[in-house]
């Protein structure tokens, strides 16, 4: 029987296609899960996000986003939506041009 953490990711894994899921453990890798599932995550899948993180956390991360993984439109939107401003978006950005 799959643990908890095991289905979670399963929901997850086509947003974390370049990570071995079955080594990920949900609050060890929250950071890398949140910003995947934000920038390239489905509706379902965001919505799971929440349900699996608390909003607090969420905002974390997009306020310290990773250099170079988040999308002008991804960061933008979501940091409309969390009503906040990431924090020194100088190199996070990356153009999907």
């Amino acid at each position: 029987m799959k643990s908890k953490n095991e289905k979670i990711l399963n929901k997850f894994k086509p947003f974390l296609w370049s990570f071995n899921t079955s080594e990920m453990d949900i609050f060890k890798h929250k950071k890398r899960i949140i910003t995947n599932v934000l920038n390239l995550g489905t509706k379902e899948a965001t919505d799971l996000l929440f349900k699996v993180y608390d909003k607090k956390n969420i905002k974390k991360v997009v306020e310290s986003p990773y250099p170079g993984e988040w999308n002008d439109k991804s960061l933008n939107y979501w940091s409309i939506i969390l009503n906040i401003k990431p924090k020194d978006t100088k190199n996070v950005l990356r153009h999907l041009r």
